[in-house]
C-alpha cells in the first residue's frame, strides 16, 4: 500500500468518523464504549428515503441524501473498498435518477454544519417531496433553538388557535339566531334535517338498550350468587351473537375498545415498528365468543425489518372459516377510532360483522408518540410528512397483518389523508411491490387533488409565510400540541361541541348527516399528534397547496386542466392523443403515476366535498392516464360531504355495504375457498 493510499484511507476515517457522530443519537465520548445509538450507515428504503443503522441495531429516522450516501461511501473507503455509493435502481429519466447521480458525485465532500433554525437540505430530490431537516446530536445549541422555537410556536400558534376558535364560534352565530327564530315561531329547526325521523328512533333505541342494561345490572346484584352473576352480566351468554360486553349511558372515551364492547366485540392493541424506528399501534377487532386475546408478548413489535417474519394464524381456525384481513386506514387529525364510534354503524364493526378480519392501523405519534432512541423533545421525532406515513407506516401495518393472519394478501380500506399515503407508498418511484400485497384498494373520499378549501384565508396564510416564519410560528416539534392539552383537561361533551365547531369552519362540514346523538364520541379520537413538518407539507409553500395535487407538479396540472377543460379537446380529441401515448412502453412509464404492480382499486367520491377534489382524480383514471390500474368500482355520492362517508346515517347503505362486495369480489379463488362466505351474514342488528 502506497503512502498516498495511506493518507487517502485515514482522511476517509477521519470524515467517516465524523459524519458518523454528526448522524448518531449522542454526542459520544470517545473514552466510553457505549455506542448505543451510534450512527454505522444509511440504509435505502427507496431510492429517496434513507434511514440510519445504529451500532444497537435499531433506526433512525431519514437524513437529507447526500448525507446518506456520504456515510456509506465513506464507510467503505475507510473499511479498504472502492468508495462507491449504492443507488438503487429508478426510472431512466426520472428527477430520482438524476439526483442519484448528482449524490454520488457529491459523496466525496464533507456535509457543512448548519443552524438548528437553518437546517434544510438542497432541494435536489423532488419538487413535491422536498427533503426534511437534518438535526445533529443534542448539544446545548440545538437545545437553545428547540428551546426558542417551543417558545415562540406556543405563543404564535395558541393565537392562531384563538383566532380560529372564534371564527368558528362567530360563524356559528347566524345559524344559532336562526334555530332560536324557527323555536320562538314553534317550528322545529331539526325537522328538515335528512334523517330526522331515523335519527329519533335510534336515540330512543338507546335509551331502550341502556334501560334494558340498567335492569340486568339490578338482577344480577339481586340473585344469591352475586360475584358469578356480574360476571354474566358483563358477558355474552353462549347462545346469544354479539350481546353487549358494555352498557348503560355513553360515557364519551377515548377508547375504541369500549364502543367495541357496547356492540359485543372485543379489541386488543399491536405494537408495530416501522423501519425508521417508530412505534405505532394496530388495533385488531375481533369476536371473543370465537377467538381468544392475543398474549403481551404476541403483540409486541417486531423490529423493523418488514415482510420478513413468517406468517402464521395462531387463532387455528379451519379452512373455510377464516375470516379474509381487512386494513382500515385513517384521515388527517383523526385516528383509527374515526371508524368505531357509530355503534353497529361503524365501518370497523359492520366489515367484521359481515365476516371479515377487521384491523385498524394508526399512523405514527398518533395519542402516544413512541420511538425505539428517541424521545418528545427530540425534534428528529418530528421530522416526518406523507413521504413517511406512507414509505414507512403503512407497510409496516400491512406486514404486520399479513403476519398475523397468514394470509398473503389484504384488502385495504382508507380515508382521506389515508388515501393520500396509499396513493403515494404505491407510486412506481416509491414502494409499487406494496401493491403485491393488496388485493383492493377502497378510498374514500380520496384526497388526492386540492379542492376550492385550499383558498381560504386561514390556509392561504400558511401557504404565505416562508419555511423559516412557519416554524416559527408552528416549531419543530408536535403541530399545535396544546390541542391535546385541551383534550386531556375540557369535560368530553364540551370538547366534543367544540371540536365539530373548529372543524367543522376549518374543512367546511356539517353534520346534516350524521347521528347528532353520538356527534360527540366522533371528536373523542381526534386530533392526535402530527408533526409540524406534515402539516408545513400539506399547506406551506412548497408542497400540496403550492401543486394542489400529491403526485403532479403545478405545471403538469395545468396541462391537465387544459386537456379537461378546452372544448376542442373533446373525446376524440383525447382518443388521438391516448393513442400516441399508448404507442410506446416509454411513453406510458413516462406519464403515468403506477405501473403494473398497482392493486385493483376502488373509489368513492363525495361530491360536495370543498376539502379535496375526489372528481379530477376519477377523471385521471377515465381518461386513461394511469393504463395500469384496474378501477373496479367509482361512484360519486352528490350530497356527501368529506367525513360523510365514514359518519352519514346512510353510509352503511351507501359506501360500506359496497366495500364489503367490492372486497369479496376481487379476493382470490384460494382465499375464497378459505374464509367464510361474506354474504352469508346479515346487515341486520345482532
Amino acid at each position: 500500500m502506497t503512502q498516498t493510499q495511506v493518507c487517502s484511507d485515514s482522511e476517509a476515517v477521519t470524515k467517516y468518523v465524523d459524519l458518523s457522530e454528526k448522524l448518531s443519537l449522542e454526542e459520544h465520548d470517545t473514552n466510553q464504549r457505549n455506542l448505543d445509538g451510534h450512527a454505522v450507515q444509511a440504509k435505502f428504503i427507496t431510492p429517496l428515503d434513507p434511514v440510519i443503522e445504529t451500532e444497537d441495531g435499531n433506526r433512525l429516522p431519514g437524513v437529507p441524501l447526500q448525507e446518506a450516501h456520504k456515510i456509506n461511501a465513506l464507510k467503505a473507503q475507510a473499511g479498504g473498498k472502492r468508495p462507491s455509493v449504492h443507488i438503487a435502481e429508478v426510472e431512466e429519466g426520472s428527477s430520482d435518477s438524476n439526483f442519484s447521480r448528482q449524490a454520488e458525485e457529491e459523496a466525496d465532500s464533507l456535509a457543512q454544519d448548519v443552524n438548528l433554525d437553518r437546517a434544510m437540505a438542497p432541494l435536489r430530490t423532488h419538487p413535491l417531496f422536498p427533503p426534511l431537516p437534518l438535526y445533529g446530536p443534542p448539544s446545548l445549541l440545538r437545545h437553545a433553538h428547540c428551546l426558542f422555537f417551543r417558545i415562540t410556536s406556543f405563543c404564535l400558534s395558541t393565537g392562531f388557535l384563538l383566532v380560529i376558535v372564534l371564527g368558528a364560534l362567530f360563524t356559528s352565530i347566524p345559524r344559532l339566531l336562526h334555530k332560536l327564530w324557527m323555536w320562538l315561531t314553534l317550528r322545529n329547526p331539526n325537522a328538515t334535517r335528512p334523517f330526522y325521523k331515523e335519527e329519533q328512533r335510534r336515540a330512543a333505541s338507546r335509551k331502550e338498550e341502556e334501560r334494558q342494561w340498567s335492569e340486568k345490572v339490578r338482577q344480577a346484584y339481586r340473585s344469591s350468587k352475586a360475584s358469578a352473576r356480574r360476571s354474566s352480566a358483563s358477558s355474552p351468554a353462549p347462545h346469544a351473537r354479539y350481546e353487549p360486553l358494555e352498557g348503560g349511558p355513553d360515557k364519551l372515551l377515548c377508547d375504541a375498545r369500549y364502543y367495541a364492547r357496547r356492540v359485543g366485540l372485543e379489541m386488543e392493541k399491536f405494537k408495530v415498528q416501522t423501519e425508521d424506528g417508530f412505534v405505532i399501534d394496530l388495533w385488531h377487532v375481533y369476536d371473543p365468543t370465537e377467538q381468544r386475546p392475543s398474549t403481551t408478548e404476541e403483540k409486541k413489535e417486531h423490529g423493523p425489518d418488514i415482510f420478513k417474519s413468517e406468517s402464521n394464524d395462531r387463532q387455528h381456525i379451519p379452512e373455510g372459516q377464516k375470516r379474509y384481513p381487512v386494513l382500515l386506514i385513517h384521515g388527517l387529525l383523526q385516528s383509527a377510532g374515526a371508524y368505531c364510534c357509530n355503534d353497529d354503524d361503524s365501518l370497523a364493526f359492520y366489515l367484521h360483522k359481515a365476516g371479515y378480519d377487521v384491523w385498524l392501523g394508526n399512523n405514527r405519534c398518533g395519542f402516544n408518540p413512541q420511538h425505539t432512541l428517541l424521545k418528545y423533545m427530540d425534534p428528529r421525532m418530528w421530522a416526518w410528512n406523507i413521504r413517511q406515513m406512507g414509505v414507512m407506516d403503512l407497510p409496516a401495518l400491512i406486514s404486520r397483518v399479513l403476519s398475523e393472519t397468514g394470509f398473503s394478501k389484504l384488502g385495504l380500506v382508507a380515508h382521506s389523508q389515508g388515501t393520500t399515503q396509499t396513493f403515494v407508498a404505491l407510486a412506481k418511484e416509491q414502494r409499487p411491490d406494496l401493491g403485491e400485497k393488496i388485493s383492493v384498494f377502497c378510498a374514500l373520499a380520496p384526497a388526492v387533488y386540492a379542492g376550492p378549501l385550499i383558498g381560504k384565508m386561514y390556509f392561504k396564510f400558511m401557504r404565505v409565510i416562508s419555511p423559516a416564519m412557519f416554524r416559527i410560528f408552528f416549531g419543530i416539534h408536535a403541530f399545535i400540541p396544546l390541542m391535546m392539552n385541551a383534550h386531556a383537561v375540557l369535560p368530553a361533551k364540551l370538547y366534543g361541541f367544540m371540536g365539530y365547531k373548529v372543524f367543522g369552519f376549518l374543512f367546511n362540514w356539517s353534520d346534516d348527516r350524521w347521528d347528532r346523538g353520538l356527534r360527540d364520541r366522533f371528536f373523542q379520537f381526534s386530533p392526535v399528534y402530527v408533526s409540524s413538518e406534515s402539516m408545513r407539507w400539506w399547506l406551506g409553500r412548497e408542497c400540496f397547496a403550492k401543486h394542489k395535487c400529491v403526485l403532479s407538479t403545478r405545471e403538469e396540472n395545468m396541462n391537465e386542466e387544459v386537456e379537461d377543460e378546452s372544448p376542442e379537446r373533446g373525446p376524440e380529441a383525447y382518443d388521438e392523443k391516448q393513442e400516441a401515448v399508448n404507442a410506446t412502453q416509454s411513453d406510458k412509464g413516462r406519464t403515468a403515476w403506477y405501473d403494473k404492480r398497482a392493486p385493483p382499486l376502488a373509489l368513492w367520491v363525495a361530491g360536495s366535498d370543498d376539502l379535496v377534489d375526489g372528481r379530477r382524480l376519477l377523471r385521471r383514471f377515465q381518461r386513461g392516464r394511469e393504463p395500469y390500474v384496474n378501477v373496479v368500482y367509482t361512484k360519486v355520492i352528490d350530497e356527501y360531504e368529506h367525513l360523510d362517508v365514514i359518519w352519514a346515517m346512510d353510509s352503511i347503505e351507501q359506501v360500506g355495504s359496497e366495500v364489503k362486495a367490492v372486497i369479496w369480489k376481487t379476493m382470490s379463488d384460494e382465499d375464497k375457498g378459505r374464509c367464510r362466505t361474506i354474504d352469508s351474514f346479515s346487515r341486520s342488528r345482532c
